[in-house]
């Protein structure tokens, strides 16, 4: 799970953002339910409870969600983002009026939910990895807005991040490779335009490409969708090399294949599943 340095950096701005506009989706001109049923100065005590075995990513997010309904509430907290949680077990108690629990329960609950389920499959790839020294990178395969959030709970399961858009890192793939003609006329343009030094990862298919880019200054190279055996020849062709740079595959990265990949020496593997794919950690909110 995470290293809780790496979580000190919660991405407040970005989940301000959302959450307003999460509000705004779902509270609109008011929740008449509980104006029509409760009266505003009743007060009570909320329990968020797991119903479900995995990781938890998001917990900043309860006070933000009251803190824009304008709603005081006394938060306590058992758990950290990052933990491991099981089911039955109590992640946090919320006291405040009743309205106010009540109003902020599904916006809170949705982005803990999909923000530990996050966390929750990350975990388990770096789990499966932990024999060897090999680390699981996110993608740029997330929900559109969320990419700051999910990257976060990339980080609370265990991961590490990738780049976090097109801006930041220079990533050469296939498409590119084919409108420059090669990778080392790809790496050509790059080199001369990176006045700002962006790292540079390069995408092979196969092994000849691979042998072009070797003492080619390039930070990390991708190997895109090669079998096992031909990874594993990959390692080996650049450690005799002695060029230090990295080595990521990426493409059917499922679990059953970590086990035997972990073995293999390399440095990454990048998997879009942890965000695109992911299942929400079930948690439920009990007054």
């Amino acid at each position: 799970m995470a290293n809780q340095a790496n979580l000190k950096n919660f991405p407040t701005e970005a989940a301000l953002a959302l959450i307003r506009l999460a509000i705004a989706e779902d509270v609109h001109t008011g929740d008449v339910t509980s104006l029509w049923t409760i009266p505003a100065e009743q007060k009570q005590k909320a329990r968020l409870i797991a119903k479900g075995a995995g990781v938890l990513a998001g917990l900043p997010i309860i006070e933000l969600v009251f803190k824009e309904l304008k709603a005081p509430v006394e938060l306590t907290l058992y758990k950290k983002d990052g933990d491991r949680v099981y089911s039955g077990e109590l992640i946090a108690e919320i006291a405040g009026t009743t309205r106010a629990l009540l109003t902020g329960e599904r916006t809170l609950l949705n982005f803990i939910q999909q923000l530990s389920g996050v966390a929750t499959i990350t975990a388990s790839y770096a789990e499966a990895l932990s024999l060897g020294a090999t680390r699981v990178l996110d993608t740029r395969k997330t929900l559109p807005g969320f990419r700051a959030l999910q990257k976060y709970a990339v980080l609370a399961g265990g991961g590490i991040n990738h780049r976090m858009g097109l801006f930041d890192m220079v990533l050469v793939k296939d498409n590119h490779i084919a409108a420059c003609g090669g990778v080392l006329e790809a790496l050509a343009v790059v080199k001369k335009n990176n006045t700002a030094r962006l790292r540079v990862e390069i995408e092979v298919e196969n092994l000849d490409d691979l042998n072009r880019l070797l003492h080619q200054g390039v930070d990390v190279i991708m190997l895109d969708n090669m079998d096992n055996k031909t990874m594993a020849q990959a390692v080996e062709i650049v450690r005799k090399s002695g060029d230090p740079v990295k080595l990521e595959a990426s493409g059917n990265m499922d679990l059953e294949r970590l086990r035997e990949i972990a073995k293999i020496g390399l440095d990454y593997i990048s998997v879009g599943a942890l965000t695109h794919s992911v299942k929400a950690l079930d948690i439920s909110m009990r007054i």
